[in-house]
This record gives structure tokens, C-alpha cells and sequence, in this order.
């Protein structure tokens, strides 16, 4: 069972119960999973959900940052929906640590998947 279920009728929710919760594509197909969310100091908005998928048994997961505006929990799924697919996970703007320093990868990743920056627009709690 997904973590994000753990209090359904509640509108919020821990950042502990986000980690674990599924990620299905438009086409309901299960994508990954959310590892972590990146959320930003000053603003106290969720900026990033970092997606976990691939791998075996736990080993070569990879790690992948993607704006929270992308997300939409759907209840029926008891995890989130999102139009980004795998290929375009792998295709992303490469990432590193220390790319949360830097607005202009922020603004690519962004642009990307077809989003408003989390600074401008609807894209943070």
C-alpha cells in the first residue's frame, strides 16, 4: 500500500508518507516512485519531486528531479499522475548536486517538461 494513503481524507500530508508513492503516466502505467521532495527555504513551496525508477531488487535506481506542478494525486490510484513518461526522465536536463544553485537549470527543467517555474507560478504547496 502506497504511504501516501495513510490519511486519506486529509488534504495535507507528511513528507514522511510521500516517500513510496507510486507515479503513473497518462497511460496508468506505473513510471516510479517518489524518493524525496526538495522543498524551497525561503518560500517554504515544494519545488521538486525527486523520482525514483528502474533498477532491480533495490540496485540502479536512478534519481530524477521533476517540478511538483507535474504531479496530480489522484485518489483512485492512491498515487500521482503525471503526463512526463520514462523517455523523457532520461532525456531530462542533466542534473548534479549542484544544480539547486542554479536558476538557469531550474528554468530548463522547467521549460522541459512544460512547466511554470515553482518561483512564478502555480508550482509549490
Amino acid at each position: 500500500m502506497a504511504r501516501a494513503t495513510a490519511h486519506p481524507d486529509h488534504q495535507c500530508i507528511s513528507s514522511e508518507d510521500i516517500h513510496g508513492t507510486e507515479v503513473y503516466g497518462a497511460d496508468g502505467k506505473n513510471i516510479g516512485e517518489i524518493d524525496h521532495l526538495i522543498i524551497d527555504k525561503v518560500s517554504g513551496r515544494v519545488a521538486y519531486a525527486v523520482m525514483s525508477f528502474g533498477g532491480f531488487v533495490g540496485l540502479g535506481h536512478s534519481h530524477y528531479p521533476i517540478p511538483w506542478a507535474a504531479l496530480t494525486y489522484d485518489t483512485s490510484l492512491a498515487g500521482f499522475r503525471t503526463s512526463i513518461t520514462e523517455q523523457q526522465l532520461k532525456d531530462a536536463p542533466e542534473f548534479s548536486d549542484d544544480s539547486w544553485q542554479d536558476r538557469d537549470w531550474e528554468t530548463r527543467t522547467h521549460r522541459y517538461y512544460g512547466m511554470p517555474t515553482y518561483w512564478e507560478g502555480r508550482g509549490g504547496l
